[in-house]
């Protein structure tokens, strides 16, 4: 959905970074204080096991959403996508992306996977369940009834077991940015053989799902008197409408700088260091010089290797070995990152999280020889003449 700033760090999945959002930490709370009353009058236990029970489950219900997240994000790799972080925050899950989709058929996979994993958790707690006590008291536990004896782990899982079908049926709704939106865009992307316009149609279904979910949020306020409820439904649908909204802009902004690449605004004479470069001599003409806290470094036939950092450099210097060469300090496990192709277009950039880390990229061609560097502001000068120009 939306980009979002710095996060809480919880663990590393299959080289991903998982965190949540501060935001999240509400949603986790008000769950808990949701749900501990009605579990405790279904497990008919002490107050201390209702609330383990409850704290489980919120946790499990949102380890859930993880699961959706790295179906998106575990695809996304297989199509060639960097994806550096998963974050957690109030509305729900995001996978931050290094670009978007380039195809009708890569933006169908990504979109579909994270249904297709919440599909699997929906399958395994039915599996669970089933095993444990059979359809009968699955029912019962689901329905929260209190005239049965249910167990901790059945409450648990059964409870899961509605909340990820809710979970799924949500996002297939044809409505961007949700994970339906985002498959009805390829499914028209495909059809029309233009990103754009299936951009705009699903962007468009989104703020049509959302003025009906604000408006659904704002009967439970008025007709039944669930203020939290139909505020929250309001808000998301707040959420929805922005980012289809902005999905909109982005898609006319888009059509405007079509044709532009990458070559077009680049710098054709970037300052690279030989690989082969003693990192004393480095600090000496390359970072002393140009005050530059890092520079890319190439190797003999100017292929990009990766970055440089004044740190490392200078960290040599100060141990005695200032006859290092800067090949053996470059940090290239994230080369690919932060090299663009020079015939690709602009719009590909506006999505990467490293131009705006690192405020610049590598171009380079199909060789991988570096031929320019595109900054943060010479693409903020491109858009803005395309806005300009639209506007004459």
């Amino acid at each position: 959905m939306l980009r979002r700033s710095g996060s809480i760090k919880l663990f590393d999945a299959f080289g991903i970074r998982v965190g949540v959002d501060g935001s999240w930490f509400v949603i986790l709370f008000l769950l808990i204080f949701w749900l501990s009353t009605p579990f405790r009058e279904t497990l008919h236990s002490s107050d201390g096991v209702a609330y383990l029970t409850t704290v489980v489950s919120v946790l499990l219900l949102f380890g859930s959403l993880i699961v959706h997240e790295l179906g998106h994000a575990l695809v996304a790799r297989r199509q060639g996508i960097e994806v550096k972080r998963i974050d957690l925050f109030l509305f729900g899950g995001l996978t931050q992306m290094s670009r978007d989709a380039a195809s009708p058929g890569e933006d169908f996979k990504v979109a579909i996977a994270g249904p297709l994993a919440t599909a699997g958790v929906i399958v395994v707690c039915l599996a669970l369940d089933v095993a444990l006590v059979g359809t009968h008291r699955l029912t019962h536990a689901i329905a929260l009834d209190s005239d049965i004896h249910i167990t901790p782990v059945l409450l648990s899982l059964s409870w899961l077991l509605p909340m990820n079908v809710l979970l799924l049926v949500f996002n297939l709704v044809p409505a961007f940015p949700l994970d339906g939106g985002r498959v009805a865009r390829s499914v028209v992307w495909k059809v029309t053989g233009d990103k754009r316009r299936g951009t705009q149609v699903a962007a468009r279904l989104g703020q049509a799902f959302a003025l009906v979910l604000a408006a659904f949020g704002l009967v439970l306020v008025v007709g039944y008197g669930s203020l939290i409820g139909g505020l929250w439904l309001v808000a998301m649908a707040f959420l929805l409408w922005q980012s289809a909204r902005g999905a909109i802009v982005q898609s006319a902004l888009t059509e405007r700088i079509e044709g532009v690449r990458v070559a077009d605004i680049m710098d054709t004479q970037p300052v690279a260091v030989p690989a082969d470069t003693p990192v004393g001599q480095a600090l000496d003409e390359y970072f002393m010089r140009y005050r530059w806290s890092w520079f890319p470094v190439v190797d003999a036939s100017g292929h990009f290797l990766g970055i440089a950092r004044e740190a490392p450099a200078q960290a040599s210097v100060d141990a005695g070995e200032s006859w290092v060469t800067v090949g053996s300090i470059v940090d290239d496990e994230e080369a690919r990152s932060w090299r663009v192709r020079e015939d690709r277009p602009i719009s590909e950039l506006l999505a990467s999280e490293t131009l705006g880390r690192l405020g610049a990229l590598m171009a380079v061609d199909g060789d991988g020889i570096l031929r320019g560097v595109v900054t943060v502001d010479q693409v903020r000068r491109a858009l803005q003449s395309a806005v300009t120009s639209s506007m004459a």
